[in-house]
């Protein structure tokens, strides 16, 4: 098997395409700002050469209550007011063809360029000034908080066991480059950002600096790679979990700053095997593993209570192994084993929502 490939390989190109995601809080407009006008400018002046055109052809159904005369100036001046106002009663349709027209014809024209206008306004002014607004207020409420890098299909499941471990959906940021895809996050009261998950401006948005944790699962390694050295460069306190595509690339995830790497395919393949020859197992390990089962792995400090018992008889949890300083103990390797002051358990215990089914 080749060696591992370099860092430089893998990151090759990704840098040429950093920045150009959009995000739902801060939205770049998919054309400039001066074209929109332009081609909106366009189609009102199209709007108003039609109206003339019309007017001018019917213009004997038209009566100037100043002169009785309609000149070529008086269609540009009417067409003007009867599309921007509804006219100043000066020039008049007097004729059932001529009204007809005004009604079928300039009236949805009207509206037309008025909501040309409207959409123009806020998309140009109004629209900027609330994402700007709801940008400011993000990176001012975000704060320990976990972000989720990809929201696939580990991604989305991430999100949803940290759900049910109790972390506040406003606390979950989720970046994904489809925008469908943080739609869904958004509707389960996750704060979603439509990008790339490895560009440090959107990442500086999701406030990255403060966040507690970030979870990256995205689909290539490289990108991987980089999402984690820009988290690394935001933060060097945010802990970062990451999925790893290709074993061999499992090191690399670790030199840019990951500190736990997960391997799905790995994972998938150890409950594949154990299903060929267990009958049980597997539910009882997807059971371990998610919060939603009857049991759940945990993580907790020793309790002042337990202190000097073994661990082994703990009544309340079955312990399978104690982080005393940098060493992890396995329950087979010290059977005798008592709990002591900073011990931190790894141990098997009913989870929250079993927890709460049986008290009810």
């Amino acid at each position: 098997m080749s060696g591992p490939a370099p860092l430089s390989r893998l990151l090759a190109g990704l840098r040429l395409r950093r920045g150009q995601g959009r995000s739902i809080l801060f939205t770049k407009p998919p054309v400039p700002p001066e074209a929109t006008l332009a081609i909106r400018g366009l189609i009102v002046v199209g709007l108003f050469a039609a109206v003339m055109a019309v007017l001018w052809w019917d213009r004997a159904g038209l009566k100037d209550n100043i002169d009785g005369h309609i000149s070529f100036t008086d269609v540009v001046y009417f067409t003007a007011v009867t599309i921007t106002t509804v006219g100043y009663g000066d020039i008049v349709p007097v004729t059932p063809r001529a009204r007809v027209l005004d009604a079928l014809f300039i009236t949805p024209i009207r509206l037309i360029v008025w909501l040309i206008f409207v959409g123009t306004a806020y998309q140009l002014v109004f629209q900027r000034l609330f994402e700007d607004l709801r940008m400011t207020r993000l990176q001012r409420d975000l704060t320990d908080h976990v972000l989720v890098l990809g929201y696939g299909g580990s991604g989305s499941t991430a999100a949803g066991e940290l759900l049910a471990q109790g972390i506040d959906p406003a606390k979950l940021v989720v970046i994904d480059r489809n925008e469908s895809s943080v739609r869904l996050a958004a509707d389960r009261g996750f704060t979603g950002l439509s990008g790339d998950a490895t560009s440090e401006d959107l990442l500086r948005v999701a406030g990255a600096e403060r966040a507690r944790a970030a979870v990256v699962v995205l689909d290539r390694d490289d990108t991987t790679v980089l999402a984690i050295l820009t988290l690394r460069h935001l933060s060097q306190g945010v802990r970062i979990v990451a999925t790893v595509r290709e074993e061999e690339n499992r090191k690399l995830l670790y030199t840019a700053g990951a500190d736990v790497v997960v391997a799905p395919f790995q994972v998938g393949g150890f409950l594949l095997a154990d299903a060929v020859n267990t009958r049980e197992a597997v539910d009882v390990l997807t059971d371990l593993l998610s919060c939603g089962g009857t049991m759940q792995v945990v993580e907790v400090p020793a309790a002042a209570a337990e202190l000097g018992q073994p661990a082994r008889d703990l009544p309340d949890k079955l312990v399978v192994a104690v982080r005393r300083g940098a060493r992890l103990i396995r329950f087979w390797e010290e059977p005798r084993l008592t709990i002591e002051t900073g011990d931190v358990l790894i141990a098997v215990a009913r989870s929250n929502g079993a927890a709460g089914a049986a008290d009810a």
